[in-house]
Parts: C-alpha cells; structure tokens; sequence
C-alpha cells in the first residue's frame, strides 16, 4: 500500500484513541507537543476502566516515570542484556514474577521508543513469544508503540550508526504490522513563528526567514532567571555552581542513601536526574525531578528554596507560588519476583539554573535560554527548542550547524509514517472501529457495560 507525498494526514487524538481502543499494535507519533502522552493516558484509563491488565513501560527511567510505568528492561527481564541465548529464555520463564506479569498482560505500552535500541525490541518480542509459547508477534498481544523518530536517538556502541541503532529496523517491527496513527494538532506551540521553525526542521529543509529568525532571537527575557539548557554536563555544572556560589548563605548537602547492588546503582544515577549529593542554599533556583501527583510536583516543576522545616527538608515556592516540602523519594529497581535489588533515596530536586538538553526531553519550560553552540548530534537543537511554548519564551545565545538538522534516516522513516497514518485514517470508519473495539474488550476477559 502506498500512497503520495503530497497527501497530509490530520490524525487527531479523537481518533488515535478510537483506533487504539481496536485492539491493533500501533505506533502512536506525531511532533512535540502534539498530546502523545495524553492519548495514552486516556488509552490507560480506558483499559483499567474496562478491567483490562494493560503494562506500562518506557523506554527510560525518566519517560516511564511520566506514565506511572517502569521501564522496558525491567518488565520484560532482558535488564542489560545485548542479546538472548535458549538458556537466558528459560532462566527468566523460571522468574515467576515474570511469568506472571507477562502471561496476564493484554496490551503492552512502550513510550519513548525512538530511545529504544533495535536489538532490545526484538529481545521483547523473543520474551514474549517464549513466555506465551507462541509464533505470533509480541505473544499476540496488543502492542502500542510511542515517540518521534526525530527526537535523541538509542545509545548505541562506538561507531554504531543510527541505522543499526532505530527500532523501526528491527524484524519485531516488521513482524508487528503496527498501524501508524501520526498526531498533527499541535497543544504545547502556541506560536506559529515557532512552530513553522519546527516542521521544517522536521522536514529537513530549514528557510533562510527561519535562520534569521532564530538568528535574531538572542534577547533579554521578562523572567531574571530562566533555565538555561546546554548540550553539554560541564556547562550545566558550570552554570548551576557559579549561581550557587552567588548566593549569600550556608549550603546544605544531602547525600542520597544507597542500598543494594552497587552495580546496578551506578545505572540508576545515570538513568535518573536526583543528583548523588545535592548541594543547595536558600534561594536555590531549583527542579523537581521525579512525578508525585499527590503531593502537587511533576518532572521539571521549577521553584525556589524559601525555608527549611522542622526536619530540615527543604520548602520549595513554585512558580504558582505554591509551597511544598521536598521529601525524600525512592528510585528502585526490583528483580522478578519484586525483591528490591537497589533503591536510591533522595531529596527529589536538582539545581535548575540550567540542565542539559538530554535531560529536558518531555519536559515543556515557560522560558529558556539556550547556548546550542556546541550541539555534536541531530536532533539536539529539535528536542531543545520543542522545550518552549513560543519564541517570546526563547533566548537562543548560539547555535551551530548541526543544531537545526535531523538524522537523514529518521526523517525518511518521518515521510513514510505520514504517508501510511493518513491510509490508515481514511480506511476505517467510526461504526467498524466501534464494533472492533467491542470485540477487543471481550477477547480480553474486559468487562463492556
């Protein structure tokens, strides 16, 4: 099935949810800011409604903490592995934990899958296929599939290229028959200057209006501190301690309580944005780091230190002026059976003067100022500016080359999704998608009334 270029889809979340709630495996993508996350929520929701067992995974620590999820690794049991022997396969289906999860499970939910290697996708569909003991893709269960191709590609080997790295040219893909839903409404942009500077980055070919554009927007904000976002660690520490160093006042340092396999602590700091000892002062620019709804906080909410308490917890002000205490939080990764094997407790706040661009993927910033000067892959200077709602937000000091360029491959991959989400979305009519949707709820033991 083919179909031409100058077809646009207009896929909306409406509909994305009607073709999810179908039971097909789908990949659901779309630009920055266009609600894929919410889609899925509804889509989670949806399912628990219905009492349908549905798993939550990421493809990291940061973007499944979005979702109430855990990651891929840990829920399939491949954890680090490059690849998977017949004895590797019948270890884990020994893992009853394992076995369990998997065997109840009727839709399975992989978000930010563009960071997920080609090989880990296909060690997936191998579990899977073992575990439920059949030939079918992904064990015959539902399979959604989320992320944008042009954001931060798979850590891969030295000289891997991105080729060998994307999940779209792995055999599992292949073997799913996903139907792309491609989300074009936009919710975070409210800027259409910013937005047309977006598409054609996603599109390859940048204007040279949009250069001067970006050019030009090197400008004082209305906010005295705005993030800062740079490419690179040793300009954020650089940033965030000089700041630091500025206030007048004492420091006070938490330590982060580590317990459990000293090994797999090391992978859990580098997967999570709590610092080991976080140093902070009283009027500490500062950023929530981990998702706690209840509590009011949210990956990337932004404050000030104002006061310790009783206990000597720091108080934060939020931007909307509301006060909460930063208690300490728990990062864990458990075995099969959910014994913990390593959990790292701290305070869940960084320093947020400035971070790293790798670090604000999924975040979305009010204001921020960017020095892209030294961007050394594709498709940094797209997640970067995607950050912000609109470019009266936006201080870009410097940019380079690379920064306003995408992975070829990606943006190949980008044409072809379009193409086959705007088949997709005038194939199916409302009444069919409806009665599939029944039918799914019933094939998975779901209740319909």
């Amino acid at each position: 099935m083919y179909f031409s270029h100058s077809k646009k889809t207009t896929l909306n979340q409406e509909k994305a949810l009607s073709l999810l709630k179908t039971g097909r495996n789908i990949f659901l993508t779309g630009s920055a800011g266009t609600g894929k996350t919410y889609v899925l929520n509804q889509y989670i929701e949806y399912l628990k409604e219905r009492k349908i067992p549905v798993s939550i995974t990421a493809s990291t620590g940061i973007a499944a903490t979005h979702l109430e999820g855990t990651t891929i690794h840990a829920w399939s049991g491949i954890g680090i592995k490059n690849s998977l022997s017949p004895r590797n396969l019948n270890d884990l289906k020994e893992k009853k934990y394992l076995k369990k999860n998997i065997d109840k499970s009727k839709v399975l939910i992989i978000d930010e899958i563009s960071m997920l290697h080609k090989k880990q996708l296909d060690m997936v569909n191998m579990v899977l296929k073992y575990f439920r003991e059949t030939n079918e893709a992904f064990g015959g269960i539902q399979l959604i599939l989320c992320g944008d191709f042009f954001q931060l590609p798979p850590i891969g080997e030295r000289n891997e290229i991105n080729r060998d790295k994307f999940s779209f040219m792995s055999q599992a893909w292949l073997d799913a028959n996903l139907s792309i839903c491609y989300l074009t409404d936009q919710y975070r942009q409210t800027d259409n200057n910013l937005n047309d500077i977006l598409n054609e980055i996603r599109t390859g070919s940048i204007s040279q209006n949009s250069r001067a554009i970006l050019s030009s927007n090197n400008k004082e904000l209305d906010d005295d501190e705005p993030t800062k976002l740079y490419t690179h660690n040793i300009d954020v520490d650089r940033i965030n301690t000089k700041h630091l160093n500025s206030i007048k006042g004492k420091k006070k340092l938490f330590h982060a309580k580590i317990k459990g396999n000293l090994k797999l602590a090391e992978s859990v700091k580098k997967s999570i944005m709590a610092p080991e000892h976080l140093e902070i002062k009283i009027g500490s620019k500062v950023m929530f780091v981990k998702n706690n709804h209840e509590k009011g906080y949210l990956n990337g909410t932004l404050g000030n230190i104002i006061r310790y308490n009783e206990d000597g917890l720091p108080v934060v002000k939020l931007l909307n002026g509301y006060e909460l205490t930063a208690e300490y939080e728990d990062w864990r990764i458990e075995d099969e059976s959910g014994k913990m094997l390593v959990s790292f407790q701290q305070i869940p706040l960084r320093l947020a003067w400035a971070i790293t661009v790798h670090k604000s993927q999924g975040m979305t910033l009010d204001v921020a100022e960017m020095d892209l000067s030294k961007t050394f892959e594709k498709g940094q200077g797209y997640v970067a500016l995607s950050r912000v709602k609109s470019l009266s937000g936006l201080n870009l000091t410097a940019y380079n080359s690379i920064a306003l360029e995408v992975d070829g491959l990606a943006l190949k991959a980008d044409k072809r999704f379009q193409e086959l989400s705007y088949g997709v979305e005038n194939y199916f009519e409302q009444v069919t998608l409806e009665k599939q949707a029944l039918d799914f709820i019933k094939k998975s033991g779901g209740i319909t009334n």
